[in-house]
């Protein structure tokens, strides 16, 4: 039985690895691209406009991304994030604004990348003939968890607890002086988020928000 479970453990966590890395990666990227375009060179110089995944990875988030996937919840994880000085933006309110809707919108995008990809393996490899195929199946399996979980990335960042991206999105549109004091709630923001993750609350929110929108890209691609 021990065996079993740590196979299954394994197998859980290869099927989510490439598509949550990939997810988490090119998440902070964006930020980092963004960031340049609006004046900010930091990410640049300091190296983390890059897909190698070594200068991303925060080991607290990884050790909390294959927990949340072997016990089949809500599968949650974070990077370093991508260091950036608004005193090179021009317009440093709406810059940042910029700069925090880049990374979930990254995340959506390769959702749909995830399911167009699906779309085409099925219907050059038909699973009538391949259904045998380990890689197959694993390659099948990859691909729908990468619409979930770049989905789920998506829609939990844009929380508006801070540091989420969310929050930075809601403070542009806040009135000026209300904006400090949502932003200073960001020394509780980790805590907030762990407890309604571990709690399931986060889970019960964005869970219906991120199978919705897999369904409704699955349905348009023709596979349910």
């Amino acid at each position: 039985m021990l065996n079993l479970d740590i196979a299954q453990a394994l197998s859980a966590i290869a099927v989510a690895a490439v598509p949550a890395l990939l997810g988490i990666i090119l998440h902070e990227v964006a930020h980092g691209w963004m960031a340049a375009r609006c004046g900010d060179p930091t990410a640049r110089i300091l190296g983390r406009l890059t897909l190698n995944p070594l200068p991303h990875i925060d080991p607290v988030g990884l050790l909390v991304f294959a927990l949340t996937s072997i016990s089949g919840s809500f599968v949650f994880g974070w990077a370093k994030p991508v260091p950036v000085d608004p005193r090179y933006f021009r317009n440093p309110a709406k810059d940042m604004m910029l700069v925090a809707l880049a990374g979930p919108m990254t995340n959506f995008l390769l959702a749909i990348s995830f399911g167009l990809l699906l779309w085409g393996t099925l219907h050059v490899f038909a699973p009538q003939t391949w259904q045998h195929s380990s890689t197959y199946i694993y390659t099948l399996k990859t691909l729908q968890m990468g619409i979930i979980i770049n989905f789920g990335l998506g829609w939990l960042n844009l929380v508006p607890i801070p540091p989420l991206d969310g929050s930075k999105i809601v403070a542009y549109f806040l009135p000026r002086n209300m904006v400090l004091p949502y932003l200073r709630l960001e020394r509780y923001g980790f805590v907030i988020l762990l407890v309604l993750l571990f709690t399931g609350a986060l889970g019960a929110v964005l869970s219906p928000m991120v199978s919705g929108c897999a369904l409704g890209l699955l349905s348009l691609l023709g596979i349910v």
